[in-house]
């Protein structure tokens, strides 16, 4: 016994020794994360480093809340946004090991309305696929990020009609919709939301007390960071928390560096935590090895050792400097996060940034990287600004080489336009007239649309700051006509691996009241055919021509009416009612009242 305990002590020893050393080899970092912070202009970052079951290092930089020069620390609460994914796979993990699912099952075995876009898929796609982003269905992001819902199962409504780029497994193609999906999986086989099963599974057992899943509980907790963008590059502007709803199993946590530590030390522990297996080994050692190939992953000059790039269970698996890397990044707005471990290594990082879209995170997670693993460090701040410079000139070039085609202008007036458009997968477009200017209106945005040529506009977010009309993104608006001139859909391409995504317009339809239709009633003749007009039941005015169905009609404005499932035809009223006008797209005929 005596010889077992000298063994365990000098064991012991070691250890101290190591994260001693490791701790030293932090020594003179934080002048070059004060530089960081000077070069990015990010308003602050919290850091926190990891070696076997110990937190070496836990610290902020910079500030939670600009305006109010309130300090960064290791408790401060900000968006993981993707980061989350690791936890939502991590459920099925336990799940498996339950043996209430098996990765081969299809999720349709357990969410019976599920439907995809093809019987391929249908009978094709495992809960595997889901997990490792090899459905071949790309992102399909604006269906949720500008149609948002608290519903999930609203939500999973849509993905019947995403349309794959690629066949299944093909390819690897991010996705946060599957994500959504592995969180429903897992509420329908529990009973209990996801929100309660990450509660209950991970939060309660890893000391992440203050961690939470929603903006709504960020926003009644203290020491909490505000989420800010470089405006023009130069401009540190507030942003609004974005509120993922229902999206929440594919990146709604909100935790500190320091207690993100614990979620690491899970990890490179496989899945043991102050001696509690909270994960099944085999599932934690299944998560952080390649599943699928995202790309080759070859060496660069930037990344000498690099040899592949490739996906696990909610983790990317890469090499770094020749050490074996597992990581996933995370941007929601106004914040962004990388979380990652070198299992043989036995190190963790994870870096919390409040600047949207940010380079900090992964900048700050390599400078750690060098200093902990490898002799001869890498200048990423020299990196940083050489990427900077590279994609504002990439920038200026593509907007000088706009094919922009001049002295063009809208094929309507504004007023044909207007109206909501509508897709099944996304949700519905309103286009409104203000003054002279058509609007663009979605459940979480208003979008001035700036004429760039022919049908085609540029959308321009209205904000609390107003319209800023030399901010112009790469998407456009294209409106399509049909076989009558009418405006007819409106095209967005939103996926680059796909055609353009078409949302059907549906013109705005006007209440009329029912004596006001009954003045329409009668028959009207054209060319010896009869046309009947009358009310129905108080429920509005319908049209009927023999050997043809009943149409209703639908007031669009004074005297016009749209054929209710009849795309381009119209009926319009003389001021008199003694003459109505066929609108079709073979031509206009006149019909005289009996």
């Amino acid at each position: 016994m005596f010889k077992n305990c000298i063994m365990f002590m000098f064991l012991l020893g070691m250890v101290s020794a190591g994260l001693a050393q490791n701790d030293n080899k932090l020594k003179g970092i934080e002048k070059e994360f004060e530089k960081i912070l000077e070069v990015t202009q990010a308003p602050g970052f919290a850091v926190a480093v990891v070696h076997g079951d110990k937190t070496i290092y836990a610290k902020g930089f910079g500030y939670q809340d600009l305006e109010n020069k309130i300090p960064m620390n290791e408790n401060t609460l900000l968006a993981i946004g993707s980061t989350s994914k690791a936890f939502t796979c991590a459920l099925l993990g336990q799940l498996k090991d339950e043996g209430k699912l098996s990765f081969e099952d299809s999720p349709i075995k357990h969410v019976k309305e599920l439907k995809f876009f093809s019987n391929e898929l249908d009978h094709g796609i495992n809960i595997r696929d889901l997990m490792s982003h090899q459905t071949g269905i790309p992102r399909h992001d604006v269906s949720w990020y500008l149609f948002p819902s608290y519903s999930k199962d609203s939500l999973i409504q849509r993905i019947q009609y995403h349309e794959p780029f690629t066949g299944l497994r093909q390819k690897w193609h991010y996705n946060n919709f599957m994500f959504l999906l592995q969180g429903v999986i897992a509420e329908r086989i529990t009973g209990k939301s996801w929100e309660e099963n990450i509660r209950e599974r991970f939060f309660n057992h890893l000391g992440m007390e203050r961690s939470n899943l929603s903006i709504e509980e960020l926003e009644q907790s203290t020491n909490k960071a505000i989420g800010y963008e470089l405006y023009k590059d130069s401009i540190n502007r507030k942003m609004d928390y974005y509120r993922i709803a229902g999206m929440a199993p594919a990146g709604s946590i909100n935790s500190s560096v320091g207690e993100m530590a614990n979620w690491l030390k899970l990890w490179i522990n496989n899945g043991k935590f102050n001696g509690e297996q909270i994960l099944p080994e085999s599932y934690a050692k299944a998560a952080m090895s390649s599943q699928a190939v995202i790309s080759g992953g070859l060496p660069d000059k930037e990344n000498p050792d690099l040899h592949m790039s490739n996906y696990g269970y909610g983790w990317m698996i890469s090499s770094y400097r020749g050490h074996y890397r597992v990581e996933h990044g995370g941007n929601i707005d106004g914040f962004s996060a990388n979380v990652a471990f070198f299992p043989s290594d036995s190190i963790g990082i994870v870096v919390l940034a409040n600047q949207n879209a940010s380079f900090v995170p992964r900048m700050v997670r390599n400078m750690i990287s060098d200093y902990l693993l490898v002799e001869k460090k890498f200048d990423w701040l020299a990196y940083y600004s050489e990427i900077k410079e590279k994609r504002k000139e990439a920038r200026e070039k593509k907007e000088s080489n706009s094919q922009r085609a001049q002295n063009t202008k809208p094929s309507h007036k504004n007023i044909s336009y207007k109206g909501d458009y509508f897709h099944p997968g996304y949700g519905t477009i309103n286009v409104s007239v203000k003054g002279d200017s058509l609007f663009a209106n979605v459940k979480r945005n208003s979008y001035y649309l700036k004429h760039h040529h022919y049908d085609v506009f540029n959308p321009i977010e209205v904000t609390e700051h107003g319209i800023d009309t030399s901010e112009t993104g790469p998407l456009k608006f294209n409106f399509s006509t049909n076989d009558a001139g009418e405006i007819s859909a409106l095209n967005l391409k939103l996926e680059a691996s796909l055609d353009p995504i078409e949302f059907i317009h549906k013109p705005e339809v006007i209440d009329v009241d029912i004596s006001k239709l009954k003045g329409y009633e009668g028959e009207y003749e054209v060319a010896g055919m009869l046309i009947k007009v009358y009310t129905k039941d108080d429920k509005g005015l319908y049209l009927f021509v023999a050997g043809q169905p009943e149409y209703q009609l639908l007031a669009s404005d004074k005297n016009l009416f749209l054929l209710k499932g009849l795309d381009g035809y119209k009926v319009k009223f003389a001021e008199d009612n003694t003459e109505l006008s066929l609108i079709q797209p073979n031509g206009t005929f006149k019909a005289i009242k009996k």
